[in-house]
């Protein structure tokens, strides 16, 4: 956004890019944190908050969809107010809205709160990446995209671990508490550093149509999600009535959108059969694993006998071979057709989590912990190519919006498939109590069990079968997407992701 050419654009050296650094990977680390540090807290929050379990979600889904809003407005705001203080006030914010969230006496509060906390965090990740990439010399760019990558993949790990650690030792509010001091000190020193890199300012149009639809139809359609299962669904006037709103809502937005000649989302990217294929397979794939990764500690603290501590630590490990196998899947990607890397990945995901369809209430930390150490195994396989495979398949004027459009459908998937699978969950458990009640004979009595004990038996069975029957159906998407990948054709460059917004 600059008019200075590349050349002139200052950048820094020795302990001042040091910082710089440090300061920019802290500021994604902690906004994608905050994506998984809630999920193992939902059991202690929705507890302390005098709440069900799957209201407890709405924590989660609130922040996911309030996130994917904000991240196609990055470009827009940063041109019109400058990209050094857009990520400066979306600093602020995001650190005041955290300490707002830690006082909510009210899920409705919290609720309020956590959305204009992902309003705030939304543009911060493509910006911190965008602000790496000013103040790094251009021969040292890798090492950029490489602190930026490795904070993306290790903050979600970390966050089940310190959200459980939190919660066990001092209490839920403060999973929000720990991002203050952090986002204070972000924003103060990157307004004193990163001034110098300011961009010029442009007096672009705002799609303020656009924008309202997109909050109109994705606001409807999350809450009919979350509120569904509590309102008995179609038989509720309320949620007939959202279903209706997001259904036009929709519509209106995809016919104003291709025909707006400044829209907030262009739409016009998905003629590109290999970007439109990508972001199908990650929508469905990231969807299925972050259901997944929701519903795990859920059960391990409601059927399991899990801490939130011992949660996060299971529920973890999963990105530990991610990690490692991060670095090794990059440079791969960049010499060989993704496409079977990303089916591996995908296929893998799927295998494992079809193992996983055989758990019991009986099983030991490592029964649990161990496949889903081998599902990280394949992550970084779906992940990174496939983001080199849609932006490969765009224009290179078009690689910005692509990327932006790729980010919130897969955030806004993370949020759906919250709802959904936690929805599954519960009916299936329901159901599967009905009918192990069924089975029960009652002139057989289960030696000297109680009736209160008898019941909690066949509850805790239930709710593993449930558990059970949603990894299969994850294992069948996993492997849906992997499939899907094929119908992509073979991209015929190497996208270049150095000014993506």
């Amino acid at each position: 956004m600059s008019d200075a050419p590349d050349d002139a654009i200052p950048t820094l050296s020795g302990g001042k890019l040091l910082l710089g650094g440090l300061l920019l990977a802290a500021a994604n680390f902690l906004v994608v944190l905050d994506t998984t540090i809630a999920n193992v807290s939902v059991p202690n929050i929705a507890g302390g908050l005098a709440v069900s379990s799957s209201q407890g979600t709405y924590v989660i889904t609130s922040y996911a969809v309030a996130e994917a809003v904000t991240v196609p407005l990055t470009g827009w705001l940063a041109g019109r107010f400058g990209t050094v203080r857009t990520f400066v006030a979306a600093m602020l914010g995001f650190g005041l809205f955290s300490a707002l969230c830690g006082f909510a006496q009210s899920l409705g509060m919290l609720v309020l709160f956590r959305v204009f906390q992902g309003l705030a965090g939304g543009p911060l990740m493509p910006l911190s990446q965008t602000l790496l990439l000013r103040i790094f010399p251009k021969e040292k760019a890798p090492a950029a995209m490489g602190i930026w990558a490795m904070t993306t993949l290790v903050a979600p790990i970390l966050g089940p671990i310190l959200g459980g650690t939190l919660c066990d030792g001092w209490g839920w509010p403060y999973i929000f508490y720990i991002n203050v001091p952090i986002a204070l000190v972000c924003a103060v020193a990157c307004w004193g550093l990163l001034k110098p890199f300011e961009t010029s300012l442009l007096k672009t149009r705002f799609d303020v149509v656009g924008l309202g639809l997109l909050i109109v139809w994705v606001g409807a359609l999350q809450i009919m999600l979350d509120e569904g299962k509590d309102l008995d669904w179609f038989a509720s006037t309320e949620i007939v009535a959202l279903a209706i709103v997001a259904a036009i809502g929709f519509c209106a937005f995809m016919i104003w959108e291709l025909t707006e000649a400044q829209p907030i989302v262009d739409l016009r990217v998905f003629r590109h059969r290999g970007y439109a294929t990508a972001v199908l397979t990650i929508s469905v794939g990231f969807g299925a694993f972050f259901g997944t990764a929701v519903l795990t500690p859920l059960w391990l603290q409601s059927n399991m006998g899990y801490t939130a501590t011992w949660a996060g630590y299971a529920t973890a490990v999963s990105g530990i071979s991610a990690v490692i196998l991060a670095p090794l899947v990059a440079k791969l990607s960049a010499k060989v057709d993704p496409r079977p890397l990303v089916f591996f990945g995908l296929a893998w995901m799927a295998g494992v989590t079809l193992y996983r369809c055989g758990s019991t209430s009986d099983m030991t930390y490592f029964q649990v912990s161990v496949p889903l150490l081998l599902q990280g195994i394949g992550m970084p396989f779906f992940f990174v190519p496939l983001t080199s495979l849609a932006l490969a398949s765009v224009e290179p004027a078009e690689t910005a919006s692509a990327a932006g459009l790729m980010n919130f459908l897969r955030t806004f998937s993370g949020a759906f498939a919250t709802s959904l699978v936690n929805t599954v969950w519960e009916d299936s458990t329901t159901r599967n109590r009905a009918e192990l009640v069924d089975l029960l004979r009652p002139d057989v009595l289960f030696g000297d069990l109680s009736i209160g004990r008898l019941d909690q038996l066949v509850q805790a069975q239930g709710v593993m079968l449930a558990t059970n029957q949603v990894f299969l159906g994850v294992a069948v998407a996993l492997f849906i997407a992997a499939l899907v990948i094929w119908l992509a054709p073979r991209p015929t460059r190497v996208a270049d992701t150095t000014g993506v917004h």
